[in-house]
């Protein structure tokens, strides 16, 4: 056999979930409400940070980047999932499998150093407020937001190049309803190294920005109890709380699914994990953020009331 750009020319068929017949009009009714919830929830985000002055802050900047992460990161796989759940075309072509499983590299591996980027906005706003215009200043966050997105771009250009490296064998059916990393290795024929390298690059990508976003919170944590106002504490925690349960949603997920043994790895359980990560936690998202946020919903409900009287 060839290697991955030579040995599945003709392409592959997503499995999805076929095995399961009798969830598949309950997952294609449910799935089309999450996925317009998603593009509603974070278009809208996008928009208020754009729109309110009070928003043009470091922390909304990111979370506009995060945003669109999502509606890019749901986009790359959700459409094609729908398309399957339909029965019309379970297939996908050898060109566009590699160029979804590149973009879904490159979308998790940015959210990955994003949300460190923005638990380091959090520290400064927390731990040192007096500096905190000086700290993240514009241009600033302007650099560190791009070196999200390369950091992202260079995780997958990586990933994917190690991925095609490898030769396949076997049959043309993925047991997954995208082109996932784990089940196109699980094709593999020999690994020739290739699997610990891509294991340590997930590592890199995982467990580092993880620890540091820790890192991060065990100071906020300590300067949130240095706080001796009451207020003070609960706008701390208010502002910080709604990023840290986006991290737990984030990673937890990426960590039970990506740094387990491939020989452990469920294709039938994997289905289900991603469907947490590509779907419910990019539709939580905007839902955390706004219910948690008084600036957002103050946005929300000003930009509600132009279209009232403009109506």
């Amino acid at each position: 056999m060839g290697g991955f750009n030579t040995s599945f020319e003709e392409g592959f068929i997503l499995v999805g979930f076929s095995d399961w017949p009798q969830l598949e009009l309950i997952f294609f009714v449910f799935i089309s409400i999450f996925y317009s919830l998603t593009l509603f929830g974070n278009t809208t985000i996008i928009v208020l940070s754009q729109l309110d002055p009070r928003l043009h802050t470091p922390m909304y900047f990111f979370l506009c980047h995060l945003s669109f992460l999502d509606l890019c990161y749901t986009t790359s796989t959700v459409p094609q999932l729908l398309i399957n759940l339909s029965g019309l075309d379970r297939t996908i072509s050898y060109g566009r499998c590699v160029a979804q499983l590149f973009i879904v590299l490159a979308l998790g591996g940015t959210e990955c150093v994003l949300l460190v980027v923005m638990a380091f906005d959090r520290y400064a706003a927390v731990c040192r407020p007096l500096y905190y215009t000086t700290i993240m200043h514009p241009l600033l966050c302007l650099s560190l937001a791009i070196a999200a997105w390369v950091g992202g771009l260079m995780n997958s250009l990586i990933q994917t190049s190690l991925m095609m490296a490898m030769p396949l064998c076997g049959l043309h059916y993925l047991n997954h309803f995208f082109c996932e990393m784990l089940v196109l290795q699980k094709l593999a024929c020999e690994f020739l190294g290739t699997e610990a390298k891509m294991f340590v690059a997930r590592v890199i990508i995982i467990v580092i920005p993880a620890a540091l976003i820790l890192g991060s919170y065990a100071h906020i944590a300590q300067a949130v109890l240095r706080i001796k106002s009451m207020a003070g504490r609960r706008k701390a925690f208010g502002t910080c709380g709604s990023h840290l349960l986006v991290v737990c949603l984030f990673y937890g997920s990426a960590m039970y699914t990506y740094l387990q043994p491939l020989g452990n790895y469920s294709e039938s359980e994997g289905k289900f994990v991603a469907l947490f990560y590509t779907i419910i936690t990019p539709m939580l998202n905007p839902l955390i953020y706004t219910l948690r946020n008084k600036d957002v919903k103050g946005a929300l409900w000003k930009l509600v009331g132009r279209g009232r009287d403009l109506g």
